[in-house]
């Protein structure tokens, strides 16, 4: 028996309100209190933050939240049928089948393997119905103990149907035409199935002897079946699932994908790159392979594997929602010679002109690509941010200040060590030191900011040229903005390189040779030769302009910055504003500080949100808000110090309309108190925990309590005096 649930984390039949924050919470409780996890404010937050990314919602009335917590100390299942129906984000309607899966941060692969599995089987509707009609917790524990292969399997109408289909996991695979791909299981198949944790279908299923249509859904994806028919005449696709967290949304993709391809008779083998165990696809596989279908969230691990396949891509709940879409759309891109392909480099998509609704937008591309340098640019900049803040406290500022001097070949650095320190003492030593070390991180701010928007654009072939017009930025004194441009244009050339046509001899020339070489000619020479100089003068001009702001310009900058951070909790908006920041952080000096002051204002501003909700509906009127947003409430507290604005996203998601003017609000007065005062930040993250990098602290916290105090007045008074807009209560699901 199963020890992921028991009838105790099992709710049957409860209205549990009529947003899906509230049913979250009854079940973040229920694990709590069933000792699987040791705080719920943290446990809540996490599935939360996860709920934010994506909607868990999927077809046919099923929810499946879900989260990996340092809170959580046993993998689990909390299930809900619930009264009413809840609309958690599904095309086809409300939710009144609720599964949250709880996983530790660290577990083990046995365990992601069984809740990979359970994930899968809430696809099959004999599985679903009979979750429906069961009347006793006691059953529904019997029926996940059966998916999961730990029990009697339940009864399923089509489980028996197909004499030549391969079974797994307790479920028939879809048989309706000869060479439907049949689907192995993670956990091992148990009619003939083999055992393959992480790849999916193998196999092909003859579904033409007696009842040969198969039951409504795969079995589950991960294994490869034996094969029982002449594929010679099937059509060949490979794809690859994925989402940030790799429990449920990767491997119903998959087995979604793999229903609908068994539909059309096509042969489709899945890699799910998720939490349980990940195969590769076989290389035979992939070259065999007419077309690829990327139904990812995160970045698509070695996609160099798949140079030259048409392409169609979309989010992994595409793959759940559309499944029957993307493999027609994949069918159509084969004849298509104006079809987007994997680029040569392994890296992103060509020919954004052609086929594939579901692919990504020239927009969306750029964007995804500056965040993406951003955020791999963020660990140089905390770290390198945070070092220089100590050897200020440790070294004092006009020592740290003389380091760049004495490191030189003068006595501070120069000849020392720990054990033989200079007159000073050991402790301004260590505070050289510091300063010293974070200087050099920050060195590599502009060139690792570069890098990573090629990475993102043309994968592993783009870091090299990237990071070379990255440097080329910084010897033209181009600034971050330089560093953008480079990393676009190393970016851009090297995915137009790696798309040409070349003999076979030379594809494995492609990626390490030939596409680093030509994209750094291309991007860093236009760098050297065209684009440095004026760049330069611009970003001279533009800290200029920002060293000069004062008063009432300064006031109205911060303002700005505050309504964008307080806009989306998070999204976009708030990133912009939040890049804008980080990115001219390493401009900053002790002549120029409007860089540090404009991160300060930034990050006060984002921590104003889950603040002002928390003193809201902890402190100013708890009566006006429900349990489970008064426990929300508790966690925004210590999300808003840490500076994690998304700690406001469940009171935008269940009032956005009062929420959200409400935290923009506070977020420009803490905005201009900052900037208005002076307020400066050398670290781009940790909110008050970075206390010894913040310049002016006491006005720091003066701005963000003021902020948090008009966003709580604010929305209290919004809910008192503004009535919110009437919801359409939804039918339950029979």
């Amino acid at each position: 028996m199963s020890d992921l649930i028991t009838p105790d984390l099992v709710t049957l039949d409860e209205n549990l309100g009529t947003d899906k924050t509230t049913v979250i919470g009854h079940l973040a409780r229920g694990v709590v209190a069933a000792g699987r996890a040791t705080n719920y404010e943290d446990l809540y937050a996490d599935a939360m933050a996860r709920e934010s990314k994506t909607a868990t919602g999927v077809p046919g009335g099923i929810a499946i939240p879900h989260c990996r917590s340092a809170a959580v100390t046993k993998p689990t299942l909390a299930m809900a049928r619930i009264r009413p129906a809840v609309d958690w984000g599904a095309k086809d309607g409300p939710a009144d089948i609720v599964f949250f899966i709880a996983a530790p941060e660290g577990a083990d692969q046995e365990h992601l393997q069984l809740l990979a599995k359970l994930a899968r089987s809430l696809i099959r509707k004999d599985f679903t119905a009979s979750l429906r009609s069961a009347t006793s917790p006691v059953q529904i524990v019997e029926l996940v103990d059966g998916a999961l292969g730990l029990g009697p399997a339940p009864d399923s109408a089509g489980s028996a149907a197909g004499a030549g289909g391969a079974a797994a996991g307790g479920a028939a695979a879809a048989g309706a035409a000869t060479g439907a791909t049949a689907v192995g299981s993670d956990a091992g198949s148990r009619d003939g199935g083999s055992r393959d944790g992480g790849q999916t279908g193998g196999g092909q299923a003859d579904g033409t002897g007696d009842g040969g249509h198969g039951a409504d859904a795969p079995a589950s994806a991960g294994g490869t079946g034996a094969t029982h028919t002449d594929t010679s005449r099937s059509r060949h696709l490979v794809a690859v699932t994925a989402c940030p967290t790799g429990i449920a949304h990767t491997y119903m993709a998959a087995d979604s994908l793999a229903a609908a391809a068994a539909e059309r008779g096509v042969d489709l083998q899945v890699e799910t790159q998720g939490s349980a165990k990940s195969t590769p696809l076989d290389p035979s596989v992939i070259r065999n392979a007419e077309a690829v279908i990327f139904a990812v969230d995160v970045d698509v691990r070695d996609k160099g594997r798949f140079a030259g396949k048409p392409l169609i891509s979309g989010p992994v709940k595409r793959g759940i929602d559309e499944p029957g879409v993307m493999i027609d759309e994949a069918l159509n891109a084969v004849n298509d010679p104006n079809a987007r392909r994997v680029s040569g480099g392994g890296g992103g998509e060509e020919n954004e002109g052609g086929s594939g609704s579901g692919g990504e937008g020239f927009g969306g591309q750029l964007k995804r690509a500056l965040l993406t340098g951003v955020s791999y640019m963020i660990p140089f900049v905390a770290g390198g941010g945070l070092l220089i803040a100590l050897g200020f406290l440790l070294g004092g500022y006009e020592l740290a200040l003389s380091v760049d001097d004495v490191a030189n070949g003068d006595r501070m650095l120069d000849g020392t060590s720990i054990l033989n320190p200079p007159p000073e003492g050991v402790i301004p030593y260590l505070g050289a030191v510091f300063w010293k070390i974070g200087s050099l991180s920050m060195g590599f701010l502009v060139p690792a900011l570069a890098g990573y928007i090629a990475y993102a654009l043309a994968d592993r072939p783009g870091i090299a040229p990237g990071f070379t017009a990255g440097a080329v930025a910084v010897f033209m004194d181009a600034g971050f903005i330089g560093g953008i441009i480079g990393g676009l244009l190393a970016g851009y050339a090297a995915r137009w390189i790696g798309g040409w046509n070349v003999p076979s001899w030379m594809r494995g020339l492609m990626p390490v040779v030939i596409i680093p070489l030509l994209a750094s000619i291309i991007a860093s020479g236009l760098m050297m030769l065209v684009l440095g100089g004026p760049i330069a003068a611009l970003t001279l001009g533009l800290n200029d302009w920002l060293t000069g702001l004062t008063g009432v310009a300064a006031i109205g900058l911060g303002i700005i910055l505050g309504l964008m951070m307080g806009s989306d909790l998070g999204g976009p908006i708030n990133k912009v504003a939040y890049a804008f920041a980080v990115a001219g952080l390493g401009e900053g000096s002790f002549e120029n500080q409007v860089p540090w002051e404009i991160m300060a204002a930034v990050m006060a501003a984002g921590m104003v949100p889950p603040l002002g909700m928390a003193f809201a509906s902890t402190v100013l009127a708890k009566n006006q808000f429900s349990m489970a947003l008064r426990e929300n409430g508790k966690a925004a507290w210590l999300l808003g110090a840490a500076f994690i604005s998304e700690g406001a996203i469940p009171f935008a998601a269940s009032d956005f309309f009062r929420v959200i003017p409400s935290t923009m609000l506070g977020g420009a007065v803490a905005g201009a108190i900052c900037l208005g005062t002076g307020v400066t930040s050398q670290a781009p993250h940790g909110g008050i925990f970075v206390f010894f990098a913040i310049g002016n602290l006491l006005m720091f916290i003066v701005a963000i309590l003021a902020g948090a105090a008009v966003t709580g007045f604010v929305y209290v008074a919004l809910k008192r005096f503004v009535k919110p807009r009437k919801k359409v209560e939804e039918p339950a699901i029979a």
